[in-house]
């Protein structure tokens, strides 16, 4: 395939996964009378089944060995588990009990969260553009806590239990796949578990709500995976900038379903702070598009400038001169470059960091 052609259809993998997730509330309410916890443990444990096939067929189980060499990476597989396992649960529970506009809302501001915990815990440097972005945001969940009369707890946990999912994926550099089914594993002894008390309680939905409805908590697996592997696709075909843009497509999807499907409210107090969140990826987004374009024109000026600069001639003659102050060979390039990955571009949600090249999971 051309390289015209890869691009396309790692677009459309793309837009298949944000589009996948966006749709997600229509799935979990089918799952009723299941409450969150019975529906998150199947969740887990179906998720788990359908990874370990895809590995299986992909003969992908060296990672297993390494894994449980480096305590390191597997203590951040470990909380990454336990803050998905949550960020799961509550999403659930928001979709199945009317909340899936706040829902879409931590999604919405999950990039600003992002950007807060990179500068309390990893103490990045921020542009005053990037401050502004984050203040509009801030300004807004206030605005919000007003209109709901206390705080959008439900996007907030949302929001922050993702951002750390994502730092610590960050951290293991593993897979998506790989990834999910570690966390998958670690989350299966106790939502098997719950489950088997559950039966012992005669409080298990599954076997008791006909054939039909056990496959659809079966069926819990494959939404979970089915996402993130074409995200997994997309993300090895077309640039992690089209992604971040890509990414807003799932919460922009949730909100439309959670006002013009479940008819959720909206009075004139989320509308306001909804456009400040608006607002506030807007010019986080412009920001990090300006800074992206600014360190490629950097790049290919130096690339472009290499040849003055001394390079010797085939047949090993020539001098080298002096480089300019201030300018770095091309070889340097691209350590200077790696800036642009704090400057704020939305990384994916999700999945953002799901499959190697990204290092998010599903975020739904």
């Amino acid at each position: 395939m051309s390289a015209d052609g890869e691009q396309r259809a790692g677009l459309l993998y793309g837009i298949g996964a944000y589009a996948m997730w966006g749709l997600v509330p229509l799935f979990w309410p089918l799952l009723k009378p299941a409450g969150a916890a019975e529906i998150l443990a199947h969740r887990m444990t179906w998720s788990l089944v359908v990874v370990a096939l895809a590995l299986l067929v992909l003969k992908r189980w060296q990672w297993i060995r390494e894994l449980l060499r480096d305590r390191r990476k597997l203590g951040f597989i470990s909380l990454a588990a336990v803050v998905i396992s949550v960020n799961w649960g509550v999403f659930i529970w928001a979709v199945n009990t009317g909340r899936v506009v706040e829902a879409s809302l931590g999604y919405f501001i999950n990039p600003l969260v992002t950007i807060a915990i990179g500068v309390l815990l990893l103490k990045e440097r921020l542009r005053s553009v990037q401050w502004a972005a984050v203040g509009i945001g801030v300004a807004a969940v206030l605005v919000l806590a007003i209109g709901y009369g206390q705080p959008p707890w439900v996007s907030l946990v949302l929001a922050f239990s993702f951002a750390v999912y994502g730092l610590a994926k960050k951290k293991t550099n593993i897979g998506g796949l790989e990834s999910l089914a570690a966390e998958t594993a670690i989350l299966f002894v106790p939502a098997l578990g719950y489950l088997i008390w559950l039966a012992t309680r005669e409080e298990l939905s599954f076997g008791h709500e006909g054939t039909g409805y056990a496959l659809l908590l079966a069926a819990t697996g494959l939404v979970t995976a089915l996402p993130l592997i074409c995200f997994g696709a997309a993300a090895i075909r077309v640039p992690l900038s089209t992604l971040g843009m890509l990414q807003y497509l799932g919460p922009i999807i949730q909100f439309l379903l959670g006002v013009l499907y479940f008819h959720e409210s909206m009075p004139a107090e989320r509308w306001a702070g909804f456009a400040l969140v608006w607002l506030a990826l807007t010019v986080l987004t412009w920001d990090a598009l300006r800074t992206a374009r600014r360190t490629r024109a950097r790049a290919e000026q130096l690339r472009a400038e290499e040849p003055r600069t001394g390079a010797l001639r085939p047949d090993g003659s020539g001098t080298a001169r002096p480089r300019p102050a201030g300018t770095a060979g091309a070889a340097g390039t691209a350590g200077s470059t790696g800036a642009a990955g704090s400057t704020g571009a939305p990384a994916p949600s999700g999945a953002a960091a799901a499959a190697n090249p990204p290092r998010t999971g599903s975020t739904a």
